[in-house]
């Protein structure tokens, strides 16, 4: 399974990392804002299986990000929980009608993020 984790902060991916690792997942795919997202993306031909995008980002932020790939037939099944300090209910709702999938509050514990990971994908 192929991770794409987005967040601008490289703080915030080595720890989403740590925690992906632990739960056996090695393929992960860094990405700094939606651009640079995807950009990636087209790298590795769009085989994505899961992405952890953050909200608040330079150049395109992550509801930006998630409407773009939510636009592109092919992208929409592809698992987006939204990684954010975004703790509002309205900024939650418009998420998962932009299509994200989860969400998960920043700060985190290992454990929340394992499982929302987990209900996405098993």
């Amino acid at each position: 399974m192929k991770i794409l984790l987005i967040d601008d902060s490289a703080t915030m991916r080595k720890i989403q990392r740590n925690v992906l690792t632990q739960m056996g997942y090695e393929e992960v795919v860094e990405a700094e804002n939606g651009e640079d997202a995807i950009h990636q993306m087209k790298v590795h031909d769009f085989a994505i299986d899961l992405i952890l995008c953050d909200w608040n980002m330079p150049k395109m932020n992550g509801i930006e990000f998630v409407r773009k790939i939510r636009s592109v037939e092919n992208l929409k099944k592809i698992p987006i929980i939204m990684v954010t300090t975004e703790a509002e209910r309205e900024r939650i709702v418009e998420a998962i009608q932009a299509g994200a999938k989860g969400y998960v509050v920043k700060p985190f514990t290992p454990e929340i993020l394992k499982e929302k990971i987990k209900e996405l994908v098993g």
